[in-house]
C-alpha cells in the first residue's frame, strides 16, 4: 500500500523551534516525528511513501535520502509555494496508483489500528474513509446513523466528531481536486457530498493520538513517549552527580549537565550544555545552546 505524509506546512505555530529545522525533523522523545510516522504506517503495510515539503525542504531531503529505511521506499516531493492538503495530494498523482492510498498529516503522533480502517474502507466499497475520534475540542465532523459523514464544519458541533488527519481514499477523488493550485482536501469532501458522493467515517476508541503543532503539544508529546520516565538521555551524555530531575525530561545526544543542575519538564535536545547549579523548568532548549542561568517556560 501507498501512503502520503503532508509535511510541507511553514510549522508557524511551533516558532522560534521551526526557524533552524523543519517540523518533520523535530525530536519526540529523542527521534524525529518524521521516523515515527514512517515506522507507524510500515507496521500496517504500508510499503511505498511519499512525502511533501516546502520549508528547509533540503534538510528534509537529506535526511530522508541517506537509505535508513532499506524495506520502505521513500520519496521527498519539494513544493516550491505551498499547494495545502489538497493541492499538495494532487501534485502527488503520478506516485499514486490506481490502489486505495493512506493520507496522514505529519505533525501527529498515534498508535490508531490502521488495519481495521483500511478494511473497513475496502470492505465497504468507501470513496473516501476519514477516520475519526471523539476529542474536544476539534469536533467538527458530524456523521448519520450509517456513517456517511453529513457535514464537516468550521466550528465545534454538538455530537459531531474530531477528524484525526488520517484518510484512506481511491485514486478517483484525485480527479476532483483542482490542479495546479492551493486547495483543502476537506473543500473537496465538501463538494463530493454536494454533488451527491457519499464519504464515510471511521470512529476509532481506545487509542493515543497527539497532535504536536504547538509548542505546548510539542512538550506534551516528549513527555507522553517517554520509555523509561521519568527521564530519557540520547547517546554520549554526561550527567554529573546531583544533577536533580523532578516530574519528567528528555536530554539530547551529547549533552553535558553539571553538577547541582536541576532539570523539571522539559527537553533538551543534542549538545546542550548546562552549566553548575543551574534550573531549566518547563523549557526546551535546542541544540548546540549553553545554558548559564535558571529558565522557566521558555525556549532558547
Amino acid at each position: 500500500m501507498k501512503a502520503m505524509i503532508l509535511a510541507a506546512g511553514l510549522g508557524t505555530r511551533l516558532q522560534p523551534l521551526t526557524m533552524k529545522m523543519p517540523k518533520p525533523l523535530l525530536p519526540v522523545a529523542n527521534r524525529p516525528v518524521i521516523d515515527r510516522s514512517l515506522e507507524y504506517l510500515q507496521h500496517f503495510g504500508v510499503t511505498h511513501v511519499i512525502v511533501n515539503a516546502h520549508h528547509l525542504h533540503e534538510m528534509v531531503v537529506s535526511y530522508l535520502g541517506n537509505g535508513r529505511y532499506s524495506d520502505l521506499t521513500i520519496k521527498v516531493r519539494v513544493e516550491p509555494v505551498i499547494l495545502g492538503t489538497g493541492g499538495g495530494i494532487k501534485n502527488n498523482e503520478d506516485f499514486l496508483d490506481e490502489s486505495p492510498f493512506l493520507v496522514i498529516n505529519g505533525d501527529i503522533l498515534t498508535d490508531i489500528d490502521l488495519a481495521r480502517a483500511i478494511e473497513t474502507h475496502k470492505n465497504e466499497g468507501n470513496l473516501v474513509t476519514m477516520v475519526l475520534h471523539d476529542h474536544p475540542p476539534f469536533n467538527q465532523v458530524c456523521m448519520d446513523a450509517r456513517g456517511y459523514i453529513t457535514q464537516i464544519s468550521p466550528r465545534i458541533l454538538p455530537g459531531a466528531f474530531a477528524f484525526t488527519g488520517i484518510h484512506i481514499m481511491e485514486n478517483e477523488v484525485l480527479s476532483h481536486i483542482p490542479p495546479g493550485r492551493f486547495s483543502c482536501i476537506l473543500d473537496s469532501y465538501r463538494k463530493l457530498m454536494r454533488d451527491g458522493r457519499r464519504i464515510r467515517g471511521y470512529v476509532t476508541k481506545g487509542h493515543y493520538w497527539r497532535d504536536m503543532g504547538t509548542v505546548e503539544n510539542y512538550l506534551l508529546a516528549n513527555r507522553e513517549n517517554l520509555k523509561t520516565p521519568p527521564l530519557l538521555t540520547g547517546r554520549e551524555c554526561h550527567i554529573a552527580q546531583g544533577v536533580e530531575i523532578k516530574d519528567w525530561a528528555v536530554i539530547g545526544n551529547g549533552a553535558v549537565i553539571e553538577k547541582g543542575a536541576g532539570i523539571t519538564g522539559s527537553v533538551l535536545w543534542d549538545d546542550v550544555r548546562v552549566k553548575k547549579g543551574v534550573r531549566i523548568m518547563d523549557s526546551i532548549v535546542t541544540s548546540g545552546k549553553e545554558v548559564s542561568h535558571d529558565i522557566q517556560s521558555c525556549i532558547l
